[in-house]
């Protein structure tokens, strides 16, 4: 999933922070020749850890649909992340155990789209008059081979988080440029070793990759619907050694950060241990949280030339629609009022997750200037995940961490590291077919 861009990513919290899930194994299931237009319509959506004000805007949603189709009423069960694999293998497996539509990561799509399970939906969503205004990453993210298999429901990406007060008393501006952050995160560190300047982890994929977006290096290249690793190309070397780099003891020492995954980089800049650190507009609430409240500020990490945005992974969740189910329209309909203007901008005011309408977003941004660095990372550009069964593969056999680690460790240079990461990637890729 996402992983919900809170896990980060996944990833959740990568999920926030990657958010990809096992994909169930392949099924005959196929489409419903039924399509009621009464009856309950089922619907399975992620459970967060705060959950209410999730139900209340969903509620709400739910509440004005089954007043508007006269003898339907909603069912919405809210299952726990952890085991929506499980879930979802069992749905596809069993059409008769299924729901009509469900939450799912984005990451996700792909597998699921392979194992049968999603309806496609390209028609549907190409004619609803708001999809328009969908983010194009986004939208990418709902899209395999060209066909639509469900509606974005929220967007996830990261930014760079700074201590103001810092900065302040030595002098710094914020960077703006990728060498600026490498520079300033040791003018931190030397000024008060006890501090990281820029906190990084090993194990955080998705603050890993801008480095290699930023030099022009790509995870993998894709062609008719197949791919092929490319994090083994002298540009994506290059971002490699750039955030590798950044694991020194002028900097974050290695034995310290190699490890640290996501959610450790952002504790630690919440808690007051970092100058800067990467982190999502979903984790925005936590740093909020910590002790570095009222002392730091956000803008769009910046690429490797001035006035340029490092683009981001754009994390997040989608809500399709499920191939067996006997409701089509029904689901379809109860799909595009979920995942619609009004309710992203609810689902926003009440968990913070990023609407995937570019137009709501910036309307977003006037009232509450936080996430106008996020809307500015969005805005620059943002990339995606191969639209692969084989990315579950890859993320969960943690291909891209290790490589990392290997690095950083010193027991390879980029260069065996990278290549022997490709392999892997590759195999994986001609497994998924």
């Amino acid at each position: 999933m996402k992983l919900s861009a809170r896990t980060a990513a996944p990833l959740a919290v990568l999920l926030l922070t990657s958010l990809a899930a096992c994909a169930p194994e392949a099924s005959d299931n196929s489409a419903s020749a039924k399509d009621e237009k009464t009856g309950t319509l089922r619907v399975w959506l992620f459970q967060e850890v705060s959950n209410k004000p999730k139900e209340q805007v969903v509620d709400k949603t739910v509440s004005a649909f089954e007043k508007a189709h006269a003898g339907v009423k909603v069912d919405v069960e809210y299952i726990p992340v952890e085991t929506r694999a499980q879930r979802v293998k069992a749905a596809f497996n069993d059409p008769s155990s299924a729901p009509d539509l469900m939450e799912f990561g984005n990451t996700d799509t792909a597998g699921y789209v392979k194992d049968g399970g999603l309806a496609d939906v390209t028609k549907d969503f190409t004619d609803w008059s708001q999809s328009k205004n969908t983010d194009p990453t986004a939208r990418q993210s709902v899209t395999v081979d060209g066909r639509i298999y469900g509606a974005p429901y929220y967007v996830g990406v990261r930014a760079l988080y700074y201590r103001t007060d810092i900065f302040k008393e030595l002098g710094l501006k914020p960077p703006t440029t990728l060498a600026e952050v490498a520079s300033d995160a040791r003018a931190i560190r030397a000024a008060d070793p006890s501090l990281y300047g820029l906190a990084v982890g090993g194990a955080y994929t998705y603050g890993a990759l801008p480095f290699v977006w930023a030099n022009g290096g790509e995870i993998a290249e894709g062609k008719g619907g197949s791919y092929s690793a490319a994090i083994d190309s002298p540009a994506a070397r290059k971002g490699v050694t750039a955030y590798t780099s950044l694991f020194s003891d002028d900097n974050c020492p290695a034995a310290k950060c190699a490890g640290m995954t996501g959610n450790d980089v952002v504790t630690a800049f919440a808690q007051g241990k970092a100058g800067m650190a990467i982190g999502g507009d979903f984790n925005h609430q936590a740093v909020e949280a910590g002790s570095v409240k009222g002392k730091y500020a956000v803008v769009p990490l910046p690429g490797v030339r001035a006035g340029s945005i490092a683009p981001a992974f754009a994390g997040g969740n989608n809500i399709g629609v499920l191939k067996s189910t006997e409701h089509r329209t029904l689901a379809v309909e109860l799909m595009e009022s979920l995942t619609s203007k009004t309710a992203q901008e609810e689902f926003f005011h009440a968990m913070g997750f990023l609407p995937t309408f570019a137009d709501v977003r910036d309307d977003i941004a006037k009232q509450d200037p936080y996430v106008k660095p996020f809307v500015q990372t969005l805005g620059g550009g943002t990339k995606f995940v191969p639209a692969s069964a084989a990315w579950s593969q890859i993320d969960s056999s943690l291909i891209l961490p290790t490589m990392f680690q290997e690095v950083i460790s010193g027991k390879k240079s980029v260069a065996a590291a990278s290549t022997e990461a490709a392999q892997k990637m590759n195999d994986a890729f001609a497994s998924a077919g």
